[in-house]
């Protein structure tokens, strides 16, 4: 983590002295009809550095280490360049980015824990500070239902603000041990075969369930579409500190078909950060700090 802090400051000194975006004019969102019109976003990174080296008086095996640690994590990371430009983009033209994503790093790490097909969780993670729900301003489709604590209080804080619009939330699942979730992705398995199941259920370890922040609102299909709820959170969730964690056409970069019912707390930071800088999606935010983190500590 401390390794982290250093980079982002470096970070933020190559980018808030930095008098051109990727371009080389004012910093500007990327369209996605300009994207092909743009250099590769490594290339472009790479003269920003070797200029800022000259006018900075930085160290050339600094700077050229910096550079590469940036293609790295844009790289790493998967973004589409459209995404990548735009996030250069708007650290060029203000610190903002770096000091947003420095106050996310300091939140608890499961928040940002990037947990998918190629990343599970520890071994055996179960979280310490797990609460049962209670009904009042939500309903429960069944018993022994647990969210973090923080989870708990966030879910309670949105459901009051979707109660005063006529908007009662149904919660169908919560917090799932790995060994459910193992039980949970067999029956998958045998209901519909291994191709599809990998579609609709994760193996065990490498759910988001087992963060114990993750909510799955009732009815858990695809009728929850076109429910009132679902379209107020759409709207308001990321207010709130949740995010939807697998929307609908991005399947490719998820892992899992859509899920309009499966949101994830992230913290009403990290949320804002997803919004502003990755199109609401937050798979490419996760994987953003991930490579981030990971490049920082090695």
């Amino acid at each position: 983590m401390k390794r982290a802090l250093i980079w982002l400051v470096i970070a933020f000194c190559f980018f808030s002295c930095a008098k051109k975006d990727i371009q080389g004019n004012n910093a500007v969102p990327v369209t996605k009809n300009q994207e092909e019109e743009l250099p590769d976003l490594a290339e472009a990174l790479a003269n920003i550095f070797k200029e800022e080296q000259g006018t900075m008086g930085i160290d050339p095996d600094r700077g050229a280490y910096v550079e590469g640690y940036w293609r790295l994590i844009f790289g790493e990371a998967g973004i589409p360049d459209r995404l990548a430009r735009n996030v250069a983009a708007e650290a060029l033209e203000s610190p903002a980015f770096v000091m947003e994503l420095l106050i996310i790093l300091q939140q608890d790490p499961f928040t940002y824990y990037l947990v998918d097909k190629q990343h599970p969780l520890p071994n055996d993670y179960e979280p310490d500070d797990l609460v049962s729900l209670q009904a009042g301003l939500y309903r429960l489709d069944q018993s022994g239902l647990r969210l973090r604590k923080m989870a708990v209080d966030a879910l309670r804080e949105m459901a009051a603000a979707a109660a005063k619009d006529g908007i009662v939330f149904a919660i169908g699942s919560t917090y799932r041990s790995a060994a459910y979730q193992a039980q949970v992705y067999e029956r998958a398995v045998n209901a519909y075969g291994k191709e599809t199941a990998d579609r609709e259920s994760a193996q065990s370890g490498k759910s988001q369930h087992q963060l114990g922040l993750t909510v799955d609102f009732s009815p858990i299909d695809d009728a929850f579409a076109k429910t009132p709820a679902c379209k107020w959170l759409l709207e308001n969730a990321s207010r709130f500190g949740w995010s939807l964690s697998f929307p609908d056409g991005y399947e490719e970069i998820t892992g899992y078909r859509w899920e309009s019912w499966h949101y994830r707390f992230v913290g009403k930071d990290l949320a804002a950060f997803i919004d502003k800088y990755f199109d609401g999606i937050q798979q490419y935010a996760l994987q953003f700090i991930h490579a981030w983190q990971e490049q920082a500590e090695s």
